[in-house]
């Protein structure tokens, strides 16, 4: 791919540090952790589960994005707390969309933004940029 194109590339589906190294080795420009819903492997690592490793082994060298599991704005501070930059959303969106069209695809948004604006209040950040890893628990059974 890399020797097709100029512009940036951005990999999907990563969900272990060795595979975000290849990644890097191969030039792209940010990773996206996701398990595609978990329609692929019923048992596969949940995206937010994969995300600490991954942001570890990257070390600042490209962007770390997450997809799959984001249903509130409390998922959105989480997935912030541990290193994602960007965080996507599809389920939700889609429900938004099958119930009210494109004004349900608006609140659906809405709502994220108001719980995420919510959790931080709560959480005591002023901003995006303040949410860090000392928010989350983290805890082995």
């Amino acid at each position: 791919m890399r020797s097709l194109t100029g512009l940036p590339l951005v990999i999907k589906g990563v969900l272990t540090a060795e595979d975000a190294e290849l990644a890097i080795q191969h030039g792209v420009a940010a990773i996206i952790v996701s398990n595609h819903g978990g329609r692929q492997l019923d048992a596969a690592i949940p995206s937010i589960l994969a995300l600490p490793e991954i942001v570890e082994a990257v070390k600042g060298r490209v962007e770390v994005y997450l997809d799959g599991g984001i249903r509130t704005g409390i998922d959105v501070l989480k997935a912030v707390a541990l290193g994602a930059r960007v965080v996507f959303v599809g389920r939700p969106v889609l429900w938004g969309l099958a119930v009210q069209g494109i004004e349900g695809v608006s609140q659906v948004f809405e709502i994220l933004r108001e719980e995420l604006e919510y959790a931080m209040v709560l959480s005591g950040c002023p901003m995006i940029a303040s949410i860090n890893r000392t928010f989350i628990n983290q805890y082995s059974p």
